[in-house]
Protein backbone atom coordinates (compact mmCIF):
# COMPACT_ATOMS: atom_id res chain seq x y z
CA UNK A 1 0.00 0.00 0.00
CA UNK A 2 1.38 3.39 -0.98
CA UNK A 3 2.21 5.91 1.72
CA UNK A 4 1.34 9.64 1.52
CA UNK A 5 2.66 12.34 3.85
CA UNK A 6 0.58 15.53 3.96
CA UNK A 7 1.97 18.79 5.34
CA UNK A 8 -0.40 21.69 5.88
CA UNK A 9 -2.74 23.57 8.15
CA UNK A 10 -5.64 22.31 10.23
CA UNK A 11 -7.69 25.40 10.91
CA UNK A 12 -10.85 27.16 11.90
CA UNK A 13 -12.59 28.75 8.91
CA UNK A 14 -15.44 31.24 9.08
CA UNK A 15 -17.08 31.74 5.70
CA UNK A 16 -19.61 34.08 4.16
CA UNK A 17 -20.96 33.59 0.63
CA UNK A 18 -24.07 34.88 -1.18
CA UNK A 19 -25.78 31.66 -0.01
CA UNK A 20 -25.18 32.05 3.71
CA UNK A 21 -22.50 32.15 6.37
CA UNK A 22 -21.00 29.90 9.00
CA UNK A 23 -19.51 30.24 12.43
CA UNK A 24 -16.10 28.69 13.07
CA UNK A 25 -15.91 25.37 11.25
CA UNK A 26 -13.19 22.84 10.47
CA UNK A 27 -10.90 23.87 7.61
CA UNK A 28 -7.27 24.10 6.61
CA UNK A 29 -5.25 22.80 3.67
CA UNK A 30 -4.20 19.53 5.32
CA UNK A 31 -7.80 18.79 6.29
CA UNK A 32 -9.13 19.08 2.74
CA UNK A 33 -6.10 17.29 1.25
CA UNK A 34 -6.46 14.46 3.75
CA UNK A 35 -10.19 14.01 3.23
CA UNK A 36 -9.76 13.89 -0.55
CA UNK A 37 -6.84 11.46 -0.34
CA UNK A 38 -8.83 9.19 2.00
CA UNK A 39 -10.95 8.20 -1.02
CA UNK A 40 -8.02 6.05 -2.20
CA UNK A 41 -6.52 2.80 -0.89
CA UNK A 42 -3.43 4.31 0.69
CA UNK A 43 -1.78 4.95 4.03
CA UNK A 44 -1.79 8.68 4.79
CA UNK A 45 -0.61 10.90 7.61
CA UNK A 46 -0.75 14.62 8.41
CA UNK A 47 1.97 16.85 9.84
CA UNK A 48 0.39 19.99 11.28
CA UNK A 49 -0.14 22.05 14.44
CA UNK A 50 -3.27 23.09 16.34
CA UNK A 51 -4.15 24.65 19.67
CA UNK A 52 -6.03 23.17 22.58
CA UNK A 53 -9.11 25.05 21.38
CA UNK A 54 -9.60 22.65 18.45
CA UNK A 55 -12.38 20.21 19.41
CA UNK A 56 -11.14 16.64 19.75
CA UNK A 57 -13.94 15.44 17.50
CA UNK A 58 -12.39 17.35 14.58
CA UNK A 59 -9.21 15.26 14.80
CA UNK A 60 -11.33 12.17 15.38
CA UNK A 61 -13.07 12.82 12.05
CA UNK A 62 -9.70 12.50 10.33
CA UNK A 63 -8.62 9.46 12.31
CA UNK A 64 -11.91 7.71 11.52
CA UNK A 65 -10.96 7.94 7.84
CA UNK A 66 -7.66 6.16 8.52
CA UNK A 67 -5.63 9.36 8.37
CA UNK A 68 -2.69 9.13 10.77
CA UNK A 69 -2.69 12.19 13.06
CA UNK A 70 0.35 11.31 15.17
CA UNK A 71 2.21 14.14 13.40
CA UNK A 72 -0.32 16.75 14.53
CA UNK A 73 1.18 18.83 17.36
CA UNK A 74 -1.39 20.03 19.92
CA UNK A 75 0.09 23.07 21.63
CA UNK A 76 -0.95 23.34 25.26
CA UNK A 77 -2.71 26.65 25.84
CA UNK A 78 -2.34 27.52 22.15
CA UNK A 79 -4.93 28.71 19.65
CA UNK A 80 -5.58 27.17 16.25
CA UNK A 81 -5.03 29.02 12.97
CA UNK A 82 -8.16 31.02 12.11
CA UNK A 83 -9.29 32.50 8.79
CA UNK A 84 -12.45 34.46 8.03
CA UNK A 85 -13.44 35.45 4.52
CA UNK A 86 -16.30 36.79 2.43
CA UNK A 87 -16.90 35.70 -1.17
CA UNK A 88 -18.28 38.02 -3.83
CA UNK A 89 -21.34 37.15 -5.90
CA UNK A 90 -19.34 35.41 -8.62
CA UNK A 91 -17.56 33.23 -5.99
CA UNK A 92 -14.30 33.72 -7.93
CA UNK A 93 -13.06 36.56 -5.71
CA UNK A 94 -13.07 37.00 -1.98
CA UNK A 95 -12.04 39.35 0.78
CA UNK A 96 -9.99 38.09 3.70
CA UNK A 97 -11.52 39.66 6.82
CA UNK A 98 -9.41 38.04 9.55
CA UNK A 99 -6.24 35.94 9.56
CA UNK A 100 -4.80 34.75 12.88
CA UNK A 101 -1.75 32.50 12.50
CA UNK A 102 -1.70 31.59 16.21
CA UNK A 103 0.19 28.28 16.68
CA UNK A 104 0.94 28.10 12.95
CA UNK A 105 3.14 31.19 13.31
CA UNK A 106 5.84 29.23 15.14
CA UNK A 107 5.22 25.80 13.68
CA UNK A 108 8.20 23.43 13.83
CA UNK A 109 7.11 20.35 11.86
CA UNK A 110 8.15 16.93 13.12
CA UNK A 111 7.70 14.04 10.69
CA UNK A 112 6.80 10.78 12.51
CA UNK A 113 9.43 8.08 11.99
CA UNK A 114 6.94 5.77 10.27
CA UNK A 115 6.29 8.40 7.59
CA UNK A 116 9.90 9.33 6.83
CA UNK A 117 9.85 6.76 4.01
CA UNK A 118 6.63 8.05 2.40
CA UNK A 119 6.28 7.38 -1.33
CA UNK A 120 4.60 10.73 -1.97
CA UNK A 121 4.92 14.00 -0.05
CA UNK A 122 2.20 16.62 -0.49
CA UNK A 123 3.46 20.02 0.63
CA UNK A 124 0.36 22.09 1.35
CA UNK A 125 0.30 25.87 1.19
CA UNK A 126 2.63 26.93 4.04
CA UNK A 127 5.79 28.95 4.63
CA UNK A 128 8.57 27.53 2.40
CA UNK A 129 10.85 27.04 5.42
CA UNK A 130 8.32 24.60 6.87
CA UNK A 131 8.22 22.75 3.56
CA UNK A 132 12.04 22.63 3.41
CA UNK A 133 12.21 21.30 6.98
CA UNK A 134 9.88 18.43 6.11
CA UNK A 135 11.86 17.51 3.00
CA UNK A 136 15.08 17.51 5.02
CA UNK A 137 13.57 15.06 7.54
CA UNK A 138 12.80 12.35 4.98
CA UNK A 139 15.01 9.24 5.11
CA UNK A 140 15.13 9.09 1.33
CA UNK A 141 13.89 11.15 -1.60
CA UNK A 142 10.20 10.34 -2.12
CA UNK A 143 9.08 8.97 -5.47
CA UNK A 144 7.08 12.16 -5.87
CA UNK A 145 6.98 15.52 -4.09
CA UNK A 146 4.06 17.82 -4.86
CA UNK A 147 4.02 21.51 -3.94
CA UNK A 148 1.05 23.81 -3.56
CA UNK A 149 1.95 27.45 -3.03
CA UNK A 150 0.55 30.94 -3.62
CA UNK A 151 1.40 34.54 -4.44
CA UNK A 152 1.83 35.52 -0.77
CA UNK A 153 5.00 33.41 -0.57
CA UNK A 154 6.19 34.77 -3.91
CA UNK A 155 5.82 38.30 -2.54
CA UNK A 156 7.39 37.70 0.86
CA UNK A 157 9.69 34.63 0.79
CA UNK A 158 10.99 34.46 -2.77
CA UNK A 159 14.46 33.02 -2.01
CA UNK A 160 13.12 30.31 0.28
CA UNK A 161 10.36 29.42 -2.19
CA UNK A 162 12.91 29.00 -4.99
CA UNK A 163 14.82 26.51 -2.82
CA UNK A 164 11.63 24.47 -2.45
CA UNK A 165 10.74 24.66 -6.15
CA UNK A 166 14.21 23.36 -7.09
CA UNK A 167 13.55 20.14 -5.16
CA UNK A 168 9.99 19.20 -6.07
CA UNK A 169 8.52 17.13 -8.91
CA UNK A 170 5.04 18.67 -9.32
CA UNK A 171 3.83 22.20 -8.65
CA UNK A 172 0.17 23.22 -8.50
CA UNK A 173 -0.61 26.94 -8.76
CA UNK A 174 -3.31 29.05 -10.35
CA UNK A 175 -2.93 30.98 -13.60
CA UNK A 176 -2.35 34.34 -11.90
CA UNK A 177 0.41 32.84 -9.73
CA UNK A 178 2.06 31.14 -12.73
CA UNK A 179 2.24 34.49 -14.48
CA UNK A 180 3.65 36.21 -11.40
CA UNK A 181 6.24 33.47 -10.86
CA UNK A 182 7.57 33.73 -14.41
CA UNK A 183 6.56 37.20 -15.64
CA UNK A 184 5.07 35.47 -18.69
CA UNK A 185 1.46 36.06 -19.75
CA UNK A 186 1.29 32.95 -21.95
CA UNK A 187 0.66 29.95 -19.72
CA UNK A 188 2.54 27.74 -22.16
CA UNK A 189 5.65 29.92 -21.81
CA UNK A 190 5.10 30.19 -18.06
CA UNK A 191 4.94 26.42 -17.66
CA UNK A 192 8.14 25.98 -19.68
CA UNK A 193 9.95 28.49 -17.44
CA UNK A 194 8.70 26.79 -14.28
CA UNK A 195 9.99 23.43 -15.51
CA UNK A 196 13.40 25.03 -15.92
CA UNK A 197 13.23 25.94 -12.20
CA UNK A 198 13.03 22.27 -11.19
CA UNK A 199 9.54 20.67 -11.37
CA UNK A 200 9.02 18.00 -14.02
CA UNK A 201 5.27 18.60 -14.08
CA UNK A 202 3.37 21.88 -13.84
CA UNK A 203 -0.33 21.96 -12.97
CA UNK A 204 -2.01 25.33 -13.53
CA UNK A 205 -5.44 25.61 -11.91
CA UNK A 206 -8.07 27.79 -13.55
CA UNK A 207 -10.90 27.41 -11.04
CA UNK A 208 -14.26 26.86 -12.67
CA UNK A 209 -12.44 26.67 -16.03
CA UNK A 210 -10.51 23.50 -15.21
CA UNK A 211 -6.79 22.78 -15.01
CA UNK A 212 -3.80 22.45 -17.33
CA UNK A 213 -0.97 19.90 -17.05
CA UNK A 214 2.41 20.54 -18.67
CA UNK A 215 5.36 18.15 -19.04
CA UNK A 216 8.08 18.89 -21.58
CA UNK A 217 6.23 19.32 -24.89
CA UNK A 218 3.07 17.61 -23.66
CA UNK A 219 -0.07 19.50 -22.58
CA UNK A 220 -3.31 18.14 -21.13
CA UNK A 221 -6.47 20.03 -20.21
CA UNK A 222 -9.01 18.81 -17.65
CA UNK A 223 -12.33 20.66 -17.53
CA UNK A 224 -14.25 21.50 -14.40
CA UNK A 225 -17.60 19.74 -14.24
CA UNK A 226 -20.50 22.19 -14.72
CA UNK A 227 -22.49 22.18 -11.48
CA UNK A 228 -26.04 23.22 -10.68
CA UNK A 229 -25.08 24.60 -7.28
CA UNK A 230 -21.87 26.01 -5.81
CA UNK A 231 -22.10 27.07 -2.18
CA UNK A 232 -18.51 27.50 -1.01
CA UNK A 233 -15.25 27.27 -3.01
CA UNK A 234 -13.11 27.23 0.16
CA UNK A 235 -10.91 24.15 0.09
CA UNK A 236 -11.58 23.28 -3.55
CA UNK A 237 -7.93 23.78 -4.55
CA UNK A 238 -6.69 21.69 -1.63
CA UNK A 239 -9.25 19.00 -2.40
CA UNK A 240 -8.00 18.98 -5.99
CA UNK A 241 -4.41 18.55 -4.73
CA UNK A 242 -5.49 15.81 -2.32
CA UNK A 243 -7.23 13.89 -5.09
CA UNK A 244 -4.16 14.19 -7.30
CA UNK A 245 -1.78 13.09 -4.52
CA UNK A 246 -4.04 10.30 -3.31
CA UNK A 247 -4.49 8.83 -6.78
CA UNK A 248 -0.77 8.95 -7.58
CA UNK A 249 0.06 7.32 -4.24
CA UNK A 250 -2.36 4.48 -4.94
CA UNK A 251 -1.27 4.11 -8.57
CA UNK A 252 2.44 3.89 -7.65
CA UNK A 253 3.16 5.18 -11.13
CA UNK A 254 4.63 8.55 -12.04
CA UNK A 255 4.14 9.39 -15.71
CA UNK A 256 2.36 11.96 -17.83
CA UNK A 257 -0.53 9.52 -18.35
CA UNK A 258 -0.80 8.90 -14.62
CA UNK A 259 -0.75 12.63 -13.89
CA UNK A 260 -3.57 13.10 -16.42
CA UNK A 261 -5.71 10.61 -14.53
CA UNK A 262 -4.74 12.22 -11.24
CA UNK A 263 -5.90 15.64 -12.40
CA UNK A 264 -9.28 14.21 -13.40
CA UNK A 265 -9.54 12.53 -9.99
CA UNK A 266 -8.68 15.82 -8.27
CA UNK A 267 -11.16 17.81 -10.35
CA UNK A 268 -13.83 15.22 -9.65
CA UNK A 269 -13.41 15.44 -5.87
CA UNK A 270 -13.20 19.23 -5.93
CA UNK A 271 -16.58 19.31 -7.65
CA UNK A 272 -18.10 17.73 -4.52
CA UNK A 273 -16.25 19.99 -2.08
CA UNK A 274 -17.94 23.17 -3.36
CA UNK A 275 -21.47 21.82 -2.95
CA UNK A 276 -21.62 22.48 0.81
CA UNK A 277 -19.94 24.75 3.33
CA UNK A 278 -16.50 23.75 4.58
CA UNK A 279 -15.80 20.03 4.85
CA UNK A 280 -19.44 18.94 5.12
CA UNK A 281 -19.70 17.40 1.67
CA UNK A 282 -16.33 15.65 1.84
CA UNK A 283 -17.17 14.13 5.21
CA UNK A 284 -20.32 12.54 3.79
CA UNK A 285 -19.02 11.53 0.38
CA UNK A 286 -19.67 7.96 -0.76
CA UNK A 287 -17.43 6.04 -3.15
CA UNK A 288 -20.42 5.30 -5.39
CA UNK A 289 -20.97 9.05 -5.86
CA UNK A 290 -17.32 9.54 -6.76
CA UNK A 291 -17.42 6.78 -9.36
CA UNK A 292 -20.69 8.01 -10.86
CA UNK A 293 -19.30 11.51 -11.32
CA UNK A 294 -16.09 10.14 -12.85
CA UNK A 295 -18.28 8.67 -15.59
CA UNK A 296 -19.79 12.13 -16.09
CA UNK A 297 -16.28 13.54 -16.48
CA UNK A 298 -15.49 10.87 -19.06
CA UNK A 299 -18.65 11.66 -21.01
CA UNK A 300 -17.83 15.37 -20.85
CA UNK A 301 -14.51 15.06 -22.64
CA UNK A 302 -14.87 11.93 -24.77
CA UNK A 303 -15.57 12.21 -28.48
CA UNK A 304 -14.94 10.43 -31.76
CA UNK A 305 -13.49 12.10 -34.83
CA UNK A 306 -12.82 10.97 -38.37
CA UNK A 307 -10.18 12.86 -40.31
CA UNK A 308 -10.36 12.88 -44.09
Amino acid sequence: MGKLLIVGSIAFDEIETPFGKTGKILGGAATFIGLAASQFRIESGIVSVVGEDLPKEYLDLLAERDIDISGVDIVKGGKTFYWKGRYHNDLNSRDTLITELNTLGEFNPIVPNHFKDADVVMLGNLHPNIQLSVMDQMDKRPKLTILDTMNFWMNNTWDELMKVIERIDVITINDEEARQLTEEYSLVKAAAKIQEMGPKYVVIKKGEHGALLFHKEHIFFAPALPLEEVFDPTGAGDTFAGGLAGYLTEARNVSFESLKNGIIQGSNLASFCVEKFGTERMLNLEKSEVNHRLIQFKDLVQFNIELT
